[in-house]
């Protein structure tokens, strides 16, 4: 009898707390909802954005929690590094590679390497000393020198989503390229440096281990891209082979989706860089697995990539709005409220100086090597790029929580005082500078100047819906639902303007010669029986 009424008591717990779960994702997916439509409804507001709606809805609906429960808890769910690094990020990176304009970026892909790299670097050198001889003064807590480092990478990483959303890809193509391309960098250099801080022995530091953490970045870069680029070249070949459209669409689009969340999970399982592994990934999947699917699977993983990206940086910025207010982290720090507010200041600051610091000196650098004036950065772009990383986001929030964080909870004070600081500063740079991007932008970069700026540039390769049907070389594009045909330039002109002997020149001519015969791709799709393609050939209704 007693064994009964345990297992009833103990079935009674379980399901209380499947119902509790279930009220919790219904109360997120609500606000997520509501995060949408507030959203479109504020697109054309000269300052909000939807990260910062976000961030709004998510702080409301923490207050509105720490009222309901008495001042416990501010969140409906609990933050998890695992949530944010293996279901939310690949989404939000493999998105960005599927629909990057790969002539832009790749022209522009040795200063992007430079300011995500090796500026990243020189930020994080700036901040990891900067934080040493200031925080000392401050006397937070017993803070050792891999967490001076750590805090070095956390504030590197940068969250460049307010300012691509002002930008135009198409408008200022150079611009684009250059704030996308760093960000995503940026990213996966502050993780590998923030890995390898907590992989080295510090306590016997040299210049050994300098020189080991600088190789051992080097080799996950070219490791990760090779992981990532091979992985997207076997989608390619099995699609084009097999064909999954003559049976059903479902399948190709789903082993699409299946391979570009294997290829982030390889990397992770062999200790490579799963942001650049699967960014590059869809780089080439967008060169070559889109082109041998059918068109309506075209259109279906356009949209598919687009939308769960969409929803998965909604996600992250609704629960940072809402983790803000989380009442445990701050009763450690309410005994010293301006110490808190000394520590945000001083990395805002730092954050601010050490992203000068390597802005303007290797844009300048980068100029020297730029023949054209239209591959120039000028001043006004300078000032733009180094505005766009100074907001920090969820990659910086999770990585202060695996650092200062112990089985969930904050238990020291020094480690309390940089979450909560880490929290201000993600609020601060997020909204405050978020709100000031479009004016800003619009301030240094009119209509008129953002049209003139280096016009010619490829459209991304997933929105070429029809390209394989045109024979004039007509690259597609959508907008609004319509299909708008834009000609490319005469071929005299292209030509008078344009170098025929570049690293891109010989890449066309080895990618048309042995890759795309092999792998497909734009010009190389599998030619069915009945298809749309085989209807447009012979004119068949």
């Amino acid at each position: 009898m007693d064994l009964l009424s345990s297992l009833v008591s103990l079935g009674g717990r379980l399901s209380t707390s499947d119902h509790a779960s279930v009220v919790s994702i219904n109360i997120f997916v609500a606000l997520l909802c509501a995060c949408i439509v507030i959203g479109h409804l504020l697109e054309e507001n000269r300052w909000m954005n939807e990260s910062i709606t976000a961030l709004a809805i998510g702080l409301c609906t923490g207050f509105i929690i720490l009222l309901t429960t008495g001042g416990r808890s501010s969140h409906i769910m609990i933050f998890s590094e695992d949530l944010f690094f293996i279901y939310l990020l690949p989404p939000i990176i493999f998105n960005a590679g599927f629909q990057v304009k790969k002539k832009q970026f790749f022209r522009n892909f040795m200063t992007i390497t430079l300011f995500g790299a090796v500026g990243t670097m020189i930020s994080f050198l700036i901040i990891s000393f900067g934080s040493i001889e200031l925080f000392k003064k401050l006397d937070i807590g017993p803070l050792e020198l891999g967490d001076y480092l750590a805090i070095g990478a956390i504030f590197s990483a940068t969250d460049s989503v307010c300012t691509l959303q002002v930008l135009n890809q198409d408008e200022t193509p150079l611009l684009y390229s250059l704030v996308f391309g760093e960000g995503v960098v940026n990213d996966a250099t502050s993780v590998v440096l923030f890995n390898a801080i907590q992989n080295f022995d510090l306590v016997h530091i040299d210049t050994g281990i300098a020189f080991q953490v600088v190789g051992n970045f080097i080799y996950l870069f070219i490791s990760s891209t090779l992981l990532g680029a091979l992985t997207g070249l076997l989608s390619a070949y099995i699609i084009k082979k097999l064909y999954f459209g003559r049976h059903s669409t479902d399948r190709e689009v789903a082993i699409m989706i299946l391979m570009a969340y294997l290829s982030y999970m390889l990397a992770e399982l062999l200790d490579l860089s799963g942001i650049l592994t699967v960014f590059f990934c869809g780089i080439v999947m967008s060169h070559y697995t889109w082109h041998n699917v059918t068109e309506s699977s075209r259109v279906t993983t356009k949209h598919a990539f687009a939308t769960l990206s969409f929803i998965a940086e909604l996600f992250i910025f609704l629960y940072v709005g809402m983790d803000a207010l989380d009442i445990e982290k701050w009763k450690f720090v309410s005994s010293s409220p301006g110490k808190s507010i000394s520590v945000s200041a001083i990395l805002l600051g730092l954050v601010m100086v050490g992203r000068a610091a390597f802005v303007f000196p290797l844009s300048l650098l980068s100029n020297l090597f730029k023949k054209s004036r239209n591959e120039k950065i000028d001043f006004k772009q300078q000032v733009t790029i180094w505005w766009a990383g100074l907001m920090r986001g969820a990659v910086s929030m999770a990585l202060a929580y695996n650092q200062f964080t112990r089985s969930g909870h904050t238990q020291l004070h020094g480690n309390a005082i940089m979450i909560t600081s880490t929290i201000t500063v993600v609020l601060f740079s997020t909204v405050v500078f978020g709100l000031m991007t479009k004016p800003l932008i619009r301030l240094l970069l009119p209509s008129h100047a953002k049209s003139s700026q280096n016009g010619g540039s490829e459209p991304s390769s997933p929105k070429s819906l029809l390209s394989p049907l045109l024979g004039n070389g007509q690259a597609p594009d959508f907008e609004e639902g319509s299909l708008i045909v834009t000609p490319r330039p005469p071929s005299l002109r292209m030509l008078l303007s344009t170098p025929t002997h570049t690293v891109h020149h010989y890449w066309r001519k080895f990618d048309d010669a042995f890759m795309r015969p092999v792998f497909g791709g734009r010009g190389f799709v599998p030619f069915v029986p009945g298809s749309p393609t085989e209807r447009s050939v012979h004119g068949w209704p």
